[in-house]
Parts: C-alpha cells; sequence; structure tokens
C-alpha cells in the first residue's frame, strides 16, 4: 500500500511545481510529465503487490471525522479500474508536451496541468476508498478538476457554457451520492463499506435508484449523458481523452461497488440496466453517426460503450437473481474487460483526433481529407483505434464484446425461464456494432482519404513524436489483449470472486474460448499482412502516371466528395424518431439538377430538445409572475402586507 500512497502523491502534486516556474518556459511541463511517469510506476508497483499478495491490501487509519477510518483497500475490482488509469494518464501528459505546450499557451497550460494531476490522484484516491465520506470527498475532488479541465479554454462561451452545463449535472449527481450513503450509514451502521453481498435487502430499492442516478450521471447512461459531448468536445484532447477514457469509469465502479454490497438481488436491476445499456448503445452510436465535430462524435461514442458495459453489468445482476453463477461471470467479465478495453481505444481515438486538430486548426470533419497522405502514423493509429471500437478482431474491443455476446447467448441453457427475455440484447449488440462500423467508415474515409477538403488540411503535417509515442503504446495495449487475453483471464476470475454471490465457475476454455479467440487473432493478423505485403509487391510495378478514373471528370473536385452529412443521412433518416435532425436542400428535382446544398444538424434529444426549452418555459413564467405581482402599484403591495397579516393571524389563532 505504501508504494501506492506514493504514486498517489506524486501524480497529485505534477503540476504544482510549474506553478512556480515560467509561464512561458518548458521546465514546468517536462517536470510534470516526470512527475506523473513516477507516481504511476509506484502506483503500478502498489497494485502488482495486491495482486501477488493473494489477498486485497487495506490501509485503516484513525480520524476524527465521521467514518472512524481512513480506510483504503486494493482489490481486484480498483486494480481493473486503476491499469488503464496509470496508462492513460503517462500517455496523456506526455501528449501534452506537444499538443499542449507552454510557450503556446502561457495563460492555461499551468492550469491544464496542475488538474490533471489532481484529477488522476482523486480518481486513484476514489478505486481505493472503502469509507463512504472518503469517497465522497474524492468524488467531488474529481468532479472540481473536471471542470477545471474542461473550462482549459474559458475565453469562448462554447466552451464555458459546457463548463456550467457538467458542474449542474455533475453536483444533481452527487446529491444523491450524498443520500445513497446517508442510508448505508442508517442501514449498516457505518460509513465503511459492507463486506461483498453482506447487506440486508431492508432499503436497498431506493439505494440502488440513488446510485443509479448519481453513478449514471457521471457515467453518461442515457438520459444522464446531457453533460457528456459537449465537456469533451471542449476540453483538450488529451484531457478529453482523461475523462472519456477513464473518468466516466468512476460511474460504472459506483454501480459495481455499489451492488457488490448486497446478498440479494431483486430481478428488476438487472432488467432495468439491461434496458438502459441497450438504449444508451443504439441511440449513442445514432447520434454519433450524425456528428460533423469529431469530438461531439467520440463523446457520443463513449454513450455507446458505456451502454455495452451497462449491458454486461445488466446480465452479470440476473445471473445473481437467478442464482446462475455461469452468467454471473460472463456478464460481469465482459463488462470490466470492456472497462479496460474503452480506457484504452478511446483516449487513442481522442489522441488522433488531437492531432488532426492540432494540424487542421478544426474539429469540423468537412474541414479535414486526404490526410493519410501527409499524416501516415496518425492515419495507422486511428485506423486501429477505430478497429477496436467496432468490436473487430485482432484488437481488444472485439475479446470483451464477445464475452458479453456469450453470456446473453448461455441464457439458452435455461428454456423457459424469465431470462430467455434477456436473449433481445444481442441483435441491441449487433445493432450497436454494426452502427459503429459505419460510423467510422464515414470518419477514416472522410478524414484521412480522397483530396483535401481546405487549405489547411492540404499544408497538414505530421504529429511530433511526442505524440505519436502514446497513440502507439496505447495501440500496443489494445492488440495485446487482442492477441493475448489469456492474460487477464486470471483478474476477471478474481474480480467475480470480489464482487460477491455465489462462488463463480471458472472462466474455462469451453465456457469462453480466449484461447481459441488469440490463434484466430494472430491467423488473421499474419493473413492481413500477407496480404499487404503481396499488394505492395504488386504496386511496385504499377505505372505512377496512371491517374485514378475520374467518373468522366476531367479534373475532380474536393467538392464531388461525401460530406460528413451526406455519407450519413440515409442512416441518420431511419432514426428520425429519436434524432429529429433538422435537413437542409438536399432535394434532387430534375435528371441534371441546378447547383444545390446539402446539410444536417441534430441536437441532443435530452438537452437541446428537451431540457433547455423547459428551463426556458420555467423562467419565462416565473418572469411574468414576477412582472405580475411586482408591479410598483404602492396600493397592490400594502394589499399583499394586509392579506400576509390577515393568514398569520388565522393560523395564530388556531
Amino acid at each position: 500500500m505504501l508504494w501506492f500512497l506514493i504514486g498517489l502523491v506524486l501524480i497529485s502534486v505534477s503540476g504544482l511545481p510549474g506553478l512556480f516556474l515560467r509561464r512561458d518556459g518548458t521546465g514546468g511541463e517536462r517536470l510534470a510529465s516526470l512527475l506523473t511517469l513516477a507516481g504511476a510506476l509506484f502506483g503500478l508497483l502498489g497494485v502488482t503487490a495486491a495482486l501477488t499478495a493473494g489477498s486485497a491490501l487495506s490501509l485503516n487509519l484513525p480520524w476524527s471525522l465521521p467514518g472512524e477510518f481512513l480506510a483504503l483497500r486494493l482489490d481486484p475490482i480498483s486494480v481493473i479500474f486503476l491499469l488503464p488509469l496509470f496508462l492513460v494518464t503517462v500517455c496523456g501528459a506526455i501528449y501534452g508536451l506537444g499538443y499542449w505546450p507552454q510557450r503556446q499557451h502561457p495563460a492555461s497550460g499551468r492550469k491544464l496541468r496542475l488538474f490533471y494531476g489532481l484529477i488522476s490522484g482523486a480518481m486513484m484516491l476514489l478505486l481505493a476508498a472503502r469509507s463512504g465520506l472518503l469517497f465522497l470527498l474524492a468524488w467531488e475532488a474529481m468532479a472540481l478538476c473536471g471542470y477545471f479541465l474542461i473550462t482549459t479554454d474559458e475565453r469562448t462561451a462554447q466552451v464555458r457554457r459546457a463548463g456550467y452545463i457538467y458542474l449542474i449535472a455533475t453536483h444533481c449527481g452527487t446529491l444523491a451520492l450524498f443520500g445513497l450513503f446517508t442510508l448505508l450509514d442508517f442501514h449498516s451502521g457505518s460509513l465503511l463499506f459492507p463486506a461483498a453481498a453482506t447487506l440486508a435487502a431492508a432499503g436497498s430499492s431506493t439505494m440502488f435508484l440513488l446510485g443509479l442516478f448519481g453513478f449514471g450521471m457521471k457515467a453518461g447512461l442515457m438520459p444522464l449523458h446531457i453533460w457528456l459531448p459537449g465537456a469533451h468536445a471542449a476540453a483538450p484532447s488529451h484531457a478529453s481523452a482523461l475523462l472519456s477514457g477513464i473518468m466516466i469509469k468512476m460511474g460504472i465502479y459506483g454501480l459495481v461497488r455499489l451492488t457488490s454490497f448486497f446478498a440479494e438481488i431483486p430481478p428488476w436491476w438487472g432488467w432495468t440496466l439491461l434496458l438502459l445499456g441497450a438504449v444508451s448503445g443504439i441511440l449513442g452510436v445514432a447520434l454519433a453517426i450524425a456528428q460533423h465535430d469529431i469530438k461531439r462524435l467520440l463523446a457520443y461514442h463513449s454513450v455507446e460503450n458505456i451502454g455495452i458495459i451497462t449491458i454486461g453489468l445488466g446480465l452479470a445482476l440476473l445471473g445473481r437473481s437467478y442464482d446462475q453463477p455461469t452468467l454471473t461471470l460472463l456478464g460481469l467479465s465482459g463488462a470490466l474487460l470492456h472497462v479496460v478495453n474503452h480506457g484504452l481505444f478511446k483516449p487513442l481515438l481522442f489522441l488522433t483526433a488531437g492531432s488532426v486538430i492540432h494540424t487542421v486548426g478544426s474539429r469540423e470533419i468537412d474541414h479535414f481529407g486526404g490526410l493519410l497522405k501527409r499524416q501516415r502514423w496518425t492515419g495507422l493509429f486511428f485506423l486501429g483505434g477505430a478497429v477496436a471500437i467496432c468490436g473487430l478482431p485482432p484488437f481488444n474491443g472485439f475479446v470483451s464484446e464477445w464475452l458479453i455476446y456469450l453470456g446473453v447467448f448461455a441464457v439458452v441453457q435455461y428454456p423457459g425461464s424469465q431470462l430467455s427475455l434477456s436473449l433481445l440484447a444481442a441483435p441491441a449488440l449487433a445493432l450497436i456494432g454494426g452502427l459503429a462500423l459505419a460510423c467510422f467508415v464515414k470518419v477514416f474515409g472522410v478524414t484521412f482519404l480522397g483530396e483535401a477538403r481546405s487549405p489547411a488540411a492540404a499544408q497538414a503535417h505530421e504529429a511530433p513524436p511526442s505524440m505519436l509515442w502514446p497513440m502507439g503504446l496505447l495501440l500496443f495495449a489494445s492488440a495485446w489483449i487482442g492477441l493475448f487475453p489469456m492474460s487477464f483471464r486470471a483478474l476477471l476470475e478474481s474480480a467475480a470472486k470480489a464482487w460477491g454471490g455465489p462462488i463463480p465457475p471458472r472462466l474455462t476454455e469451453s465456457m469462453a474460448p480466449l484461447g481459441a479467440i488469440s490463434v484466430a487473432g494472430w491467423l488473421l493478423l499474419i493473413l492481413l499482412s500477407l496480404i499487404g505485403w503481396l499488394l505492395w509487391r504488386r504496386s511496385q510495378n504499377a505505372p505512377r502516371a496512371l491517374g485514378t478514373w475520374g467518373c468522366g471528370y476531367q479534373f475532380p473536385a474536393c467538392s464531388m466528395q461525401y460530406t460528413a452529412s451526406s455519407f450519413a443521412d440515409s442512416l441518420v433518416r431511419l432514426f428520425r424518431f429519436g434524432l429529429w435532425s433538422r435537413r437542409q436542400g438536399g432535394n434532387l428535382t430534375a435528371l441534371l439538377p441546378a447547383r444545390g446544398e446539402f446539410s444536417s444538424h441534430t441536437p441532443d434529444l435530452i438537452l437541446d430538445r428537451t431540457l433547455i426549452p423547459a428551463f426556458a418555459s420555467i423562467a419565462w413564467l416565473f418572469r411574468w409572475l414576477s412582472r405580475l405581482f411586482q408591479n410598483g402599484v404602492v396600493a397592490i403591495y400594502l394589499l399583499y402586507v394586509a392579506l400576509t397579516l390577515i393568514t398569520l393571524l388565522t393560523l395564530l389563532a388556531r
């Protein structure tokens, strides 16, 4: 535990020395990266000690605050969430040296690095906390640091708006968590976390609903995702990588930890998470397809992947409710492994998107085009992340989604039971995967293929090594899990045991063929490499001066290419019942039509279509009431005073 605490302190204070160094110097940012790297290595030593000890590492120190003890504990569930945290934190710190250098951002560089380290340390503390009060302190520190990361470039109104929405949403969730831990103290008699599967059913449903709201708000579970797209788009790209890849998983961690407390799990908990996960996954990816801003698009894919994780957790809860250990093991293993996987490929995608934004100067996909010719490494890393997030082999997204599929299909073993309804999760997962593939075909094609769509894209250049190496490391980690999934088998089994309930069986090859997945992944990788080599050999003899057929046009222009709107229009219209997109133009009236334009815009259904109009109407109502009652007529004010006195005298007379 000592190594872990040293790492926590080093990461937390990594941005502090820079406050005392020059605004435009490089010493502060380099020292912050070095301290972050050292802290992650010490933290990894602590995690390794927890894994090799055979039992969870604990630390209990007396303190005067409520809760009796400052309780810390590292168990396999905490370790699963800590591993991607260490890697992404280090990669983001190094990436920031090239993406957000101090000399180019003297006003905000020190602030960014200070709160980047603080939020990473707060999340480490949160994952180790075993006291409700300490958990809430770490949770609030994480929430406030997230606000300052989002509003790094606070000069623009759009960034400030995203920060305000995030701050309101996160504190609404925190209020629910205050209620949750108050009830936990009432029913268990202590603010310390109870052991797994030991808490009685009394008050469990109320605690679950409070936790679902509070933790679901942080995770971005639909319809509680309202803060997420704007916040991830507004923050610097490496901060977005940390927020999307790691911070939102603290909501998932909270749900996993909360549901582990109870000895009995009502079936409606699992059905609720299964339904919310399916809705989040499908609508999240549908909203992503409709986006033109590359960072908002990736943000909605976070909503989609949180939905996939929630489906796995819902299956695990159903397994606990109906006493089916196999279903519990497969569902929980798939959910937790997808936590790790999403914590790798989503930061990779945000970092590659940041590389594109850094050189083009825009987040609009239609301002890119042809970047593979100028950013070969960035394009390769983005393609690897896209393959992983679409759940395709040989990368890690396939492994975790396959485990969840196996959990869904395990229900077939119990014909006639109430679990049969959960088979509907399989087509939901298939639809999510198909739409994700279509979305990233659009993004990769419009961004990296074809011709440059703007002068800035035509002059683009590759990112510096300080930005490329973190991308390569995340891609390597994603490929490692995809090609060696057995390396996580023991950790997933230990996490399932720590979660509570009946002791699940081992994750055997007959239950989850991780070895076969590894062999198939290697064969596919070898086959793709062979095909690529043969194509390269053949291309060496091809004539260099031969142009590509331009469909009859002698001089094709970039305006002849698909735009982000036109490529996705047919898919967006399939979901018009839930997206309500606004389309302008695009209607052809003749065989040879005149020049025309087409554009589309898809506001968020919950925030832009529901909450903002509702609050605007409430504000208008209160303004109207204010003008009605505060009309400036003295006689009316005297009437108010008289009515108030009469009311008070009537009440006192009783």
